[in-house]
């Protein structure tokens, strides 16, 4: 393993964590640190999957989603010791073999990606969309139901101001079955401006354009407090207005890359279905560790830094976050 260059810390990548564990593998302090990292992330990770089973027994309650839907098997991909280029390859591989969109053309498909934080899901999906444009020739496009989930909670806030006195968010005043579906109504997907796929809020007197206004209108301080709150009620809307938009962009011969939490990817119908795992669970703690003491670096070390005065501010940031952790 190469030295902690500048170069390599700047890249942010796989290369950089990889580097830094490399470096402290049998430092005892960053080995405590790490284990910090991880435990924190699991229980980050289990208290999440809480809040989301809370949100889809509501709408399974509310029979917005049904709850004898069972999803197609998921395929589990081992990441240990493994590369980004060598994780997407063995996803494509399958793919590729599926007839579901796979090999080169212009066809469409959907591949869902799950994981626990920290087994590099993000990256994965990164990398996947350039091998399937570049190998491939394929359309790709990344989902996330995050701006939609920001799309409601805009209707919600702005249904407090124009119905509300004070026009402050009332969860409960809002976030009525009635109004819900009514918000629902507002959204819309398909091609618009140039023939472009997107969605629409038109509703309650605003006409957006999601990419237009994804981090304007839909970053302002009355979505971004209210998200967690209008996400506990809306995980079945959102989930079947992302699943039927999905459909519509894979039956138009685009490939959609999925990455979420297993409950609000299930009801995307594919057999291209990956959890990516780590047989090693203490890799997940390491990696976030280095990807923080990378980031400590960066803050403190001077452009073009040399290898020793990398290690060096590198193990101060060490010392500094094992105390704050402890």
């Amino acid at each position: 393993m190469p030295p902690l260059t500048y170069q390599i810390l700047t890249a942010q990548n796989a290369t950089t964590t990889n580097t830094i564990i490399n470096h402290y593998a049998t430092s005892s302090t960053f080995t405590q640190f790490a284990a910090y990292e991880g435990s924190a992330i699991l229980k980050r990770d289990e208290e999440d999957a809480t809040k989301l089973d809370i949100g889809i027994k509501v709408a399974q309650s509310k029979g917005v989603i049904d709850p004898n839907f069972v999803p197609e098997e998921y395929i589990k991909i081992d990441v240990l010791g493994k590369n980004p280029d060598e994780v997407a390859d063995e996803i494509l591989g399958i793919v590729r073999k599926s007839g579901e969109g796979g090999g080169g053309g212009a066809g469409g498909g959907v591949v869902v990606l799950c994981g626990l934080s920290g087994t590099g899901k993000g990256t994965t999906v990164s990398t996947l969309k350039h091998k399937l444009e570049n190998e491939d020739n394929k359309h790709v496009v990344c989902w996330s139901n995050g701006n939609i989930f920001r799309s409601v909670t805009l209707l919600a806030a702005t249904w407090c101001e124009q119905n509300i006195p004070n026009g402050e968010f009332n969860a409960e005043l809002a976030l009525t079955k009635e109004n819900l579906q009514m918000f629902m109504t507002m959204l819309s997907f398909g091609k618009f401006n140039n023939d472009t796929y997107d969605t629409r809020i038109c509703g309650l007197g605003l006409d957006y354009m999601v990419s237009e206004v994804q981090n304007t209108e839909l970053k302002v301080p009355k979505v971004s407090k209210n998200i967690p709150t209008v996400a506990e009620v809306t995980q079945g809307e959102v989930i079947l207005f992302a699943a039927n938009a999905i459909s519509k962009m894979g039956d138009d011969g685009i490939f959609v890359l999925l990455e979420g939490r297993e409950q609000t990817v299930n009801y995307v119908r594919t057999p291209l279905r990956f959890t990516l795992t780590l047989s090693d669970m203490s890799l997940i703690g390491k990696r976030r560790a280095a990807q923080r003491l990378a980031a400590g670096v960066l803050s403190v070390v001077e452009e073009g830094a040399s290898v020793d005065e990398i290690e060096k501010a590198l193990d101060g940031q060490l010392a500094l976050m094992v105390k704050e952790a402890t």
